[in-house]
């Protein structure tokens, strides 16, 4: 029964953040993470696009990534697996480079860019191991490389939780 809750746990909170990059979208340009950025910044197309690109692929990564840790899918339906796998190896290494090209600009300082930076590097090289070890037959390895990949995705989760308990404990996080 726990396995079963925190499985649909897992489900909920990758649908929740993956959908949660179309706020941007819906409301104030001013809204969340972009109210801590400068008016420069958000003038910058080069910043936005990695930006956009960052949020919308993310999401799109988290929302097609959870499923394929689903055995039954995988036994029931492989050619579903392999279909959300080329969705999610792209999303997720386009999502990954514009990640690092947005991680130099990151609200905290230098300590949280080279955070970024070096999480969406683990990401971009996880996400590859695993797409080129499953084209290599290696499925034992693919599985392995993928794990790492989705618990890289599966951070901007993790940041989502503990950002407002942060922000709520120590009131300022960019310090």
């Amino acid at each position: 029964m726990m396995k079963k809750t925190l499985w649909w746990l897992f489900a909920f909170l990758c649908v929740a953040v993956g959908f949660y990059p179309l706020a941007y979208f819906l409301v104030d340009r001013r809204f969340g993470l972009l109210s801590t950025k400068s008016a420069d910044l958000l003038a910058d197309w080069a910043w936005n696009a990695g930006f956009y690109t960052h949020i919308v692929l993310g999401g799109v990564a988290l929302l097609v990534g959870w499923p394929q840790f689903s055995e039954r899918l995988r036994r029931e339906r492989p050619a579903l697996h392999r279909f959300l796998g080329k969705i999610y190896v792209g999303a997720a290494l386009l999502s990954a480079l514009a990640g690092v090209a947005i991680g130099t600009r990151a609200t905290g300082g230098w300590s949280a860019a080279a955070g970024f930076i070096a999480l969406g590097l683990v990401w971009f090289g996880s996400t590859a191991g695993g797409f080129w070890h499953i084209r290599q037959g290696g499925v034992a390895a693919h599985r392995r490389w993928m794990l790492f990949s989705f618990a890289a995705c599966f951070a901007a989760v993790t940041l989502r939780i503990w950002l407002p308990i942060l922000v709520a404990v120590f009131r300022d996080f960019t310090q």
